[in-house]
């Protein structure tokens, strides 16, 4: 068996410089190719003394479910810059920002740029030197707040690549319904990915999130594949890492169980 290992990369950014990511290869067997979860906020994934507002622990919950299951992946965490990070994590092409006041470090919508970062820089760079699958049923995305919507919209614009996504309390508030709907149905078609939509309700923040949440999940239910979707809500939960923590744990396990059937 080949141990854990962490090697940190910097890529170019466009116009920030180069961007740390961090990946993360389990324990695994000699010659397998493992799946793989591109992550953003990889400040707060690893480390609890690094952890900007709180830690997920996915080295634990990683180890957990190899225990569990015998299945593992490789997570590849994309740092945010601390200053821009709901600007980078919040697409323009979704629609009109109606409540930018619920992130106020959101200044001039950016996702796209993160969106062909991870595609078109941070992608290639991870096949071509780590143990990973390029199969599209191998590779999904996840993130958080800003960072689930973003895993929302890169699965959405490229169901080629993803074939799963884990939008954990994404920030579908900031986009009203009419214009949510409009570039859904924009961006249907044959194979869709797998979307697993969690949402809490114990704060204001994320009691905001739960209620954009339903609506987007409604519009979803319209005309998206039914065996596609998940919606978890857990109503005592706050809008923090200490509850993404777990579900992103579920998620995992979903993907590496799940992944063939998407």
């Amino acid at each position: 068996m080949i141990k854990e290992q962490f090697t940190d990369l910097y890529l170019p950014y466009p116009g920030h410089g180069d961007r740390r990511v961090t990946v993360l290869v389990p324990e695994h067997g000699e010659n397998e190719l493992l799946p793989v979860i591109y992550m953003t906020d990889g400040q707060n994934l690893f480390d609890e003394k690094a952890a900007v507002w709180g830690c997920w622990h996915v080295p634990e919950t990683i180890r957990a479910e190899l225990e569990r299951s015998g299945k593992t992946a490789v997570i590849v965490g994309i740092f945010n810059d601390s200053h821009l990070r709901d600007s980078e994590l919040t697409p323009k092409s979704i629609g009109e920002l109606i409540c930018p006041e619920k992130l106020p470090d959101l200044t001039t919508p950016q996702g796209e740029i993160f969106d062909e970062f991870i595609v078109n820089t941070v992608m290639p760079a991870v096949e071509s030197r780590f143990p990973v699958s390029r199969k599209r049923c191998d590779t999904a995305i996840c993130g958080s707040s800003s960072g689930g919507l973003q895993a929302f919209f890169t699965a959405l614009s490229h169901p080629d690549l993803f074939c799963a996504s884990g939008a954990l309390s994404p920030a579908f508030l900031l986009y009203s319904a009419d214009d949510m709907r409009r570039w859904i149905y924009s961006k249907l078609g044959e194979n869709m990915p797998y979307l697993y939509i969690y949402t809490g309700a114990g704060d204001e923040l994320e009691m905001g999130i739960y209620e954009s949440v339903e609506q987007t999940y409604d519009i979803l239910m319209e005309c998206y594949p039914f065996d596609r979707l998940n919606e978890v809500v857990l109503f005592e939960e706050k809008h923090h890492e200490s509850a993404w923590e777990p579900v992103f744990g579920d998620f995992l396990h979903t993907f590496l169980e799940r992944r063939g059937e998407f």
